[in-house]
């Protein structure tokens, strides 16, 4: 069987799970996705140098690096096109779409009647201003599009959402707005592969953030079955084959979804909890992949 990585060549994500197929005889190049060349009326439909991609069974996808508009939408369009030739894509660029995107995920939750936080979503500062308001006046601003908790701020002063509004309104940028949800400094990470909930951690931050990428500290977690059962309806309500499902235990009880990563890492995860999800991912595509 022949399988590829999409991604960046030597990251620590791509040696895992190159090692984790060869210690499966088989060999996972990896190439750029910004190398991916798309070709009509030639044998060579999409291709990277002289190697063609649908001469593969299966595509992991590690990474869709940032670029412009036209950039991004080339390279999904290159995965679909890649999709419809018959290779298998993990995971599927239409999971990867919804993903990448926080309002798109959060109403999928929503729709499957997983409990989200109040969201308030729009393009204008004025209303933007009224949502602040609404949202009772403590609320966390994301990046529509973003992780690593990049570009968040939390905002309860009036003054201060007059001016960072202001800011993004010269940037042209969407206003997403999400009430403040009391959670400890403390934050969930559940990853899921197929209908399974494999492994969790609970993540400790120092601050509000609770990434890793800022300083937090994880632990291993057992998830109980409400929690298991929430992400694996939280990743299928993306289409996701596998993910990193993020949830805020809320004081007092409960739990509040917040974000599905389609392309999740999981160097953390192993830290914290010895989980080796490049074995596992490698296992479940040669299962899945006919």
């Amino acid at each position: 069987m022949k399988i590829a990585i999409l991604g960046k060549p030597k990251t620590w994500y791509t040696r895992a799970l190159q090692a984790a197929f060869k210690a499966r005889d088989i060999e996972a190049p990896c190439f750029p996705v910004t190398r991916l060349v798309g070709s009509t009326g030639s044998k060579l439909r999409l291709s990277i140098g002289n190697e063609s991609l649908e001469d593969y069974q299966a595509v992991l996808v590690r990474s869709i690096p940032a670029g412009s508009l036209e950039q991004i939408i080339y390279r999904m369009d290159a995965l679909h096109r890649l999709e419809n030739a018959g290779v298998r894509i993990f995971n599927s660029p239409s999971a990867i779409e919804r993903g990448v995107d926080k309002y798109y995920t959060l109403t999928l939750m929503e729709d499957e009647g997983l409990p989200v936080p109040r969201t308030i979503v729009t393009e204008r500062f004025d209303d933007a201003m009224d949502a602040f308001d609404e949202l009772g006046g403590d609320v966390v601003v994301k990046p529509l599009f973003g992780s690593e908790g990049r570009g968040m701020v939390r905002v309860s002063d009036r003054d201060m959402a007059y001016r960072v509004f202001r800011a993004l309104e010269l940037g042209r940028y969407v206003y997403y707005l999400q009430v403040y949800v009391p959670h400890g400094c403390e934050d969930i990470r559940v990853f899921v592969v197929g209908d399974t909930a494999v492994a969790a951690m609970m993540r400790r931050g120092k601050t509000w953030k609770t990434n890793i990428s800022n300083g937090a500290r994880a632990e291993r977690l057992r998830p109980d079955k409400r929690l298991a059962d929430m992400s694996v309806r939280a990743a299928k309500a993306l289409g996701a084959e596998y993910a990193g499902v993020d949830i805020l235990p809320i004081e007092g009880g409960g739990y509040s979804l917040i974000e599905v990563n389609t392309i999740p890492g999981w160097k953390g995860l192993k830290k914290a909890t010895g989980f080796d999800a490049a074995q596992y991912l490698a296992d479940f595509v040669l299962k899945t992949t006919h």
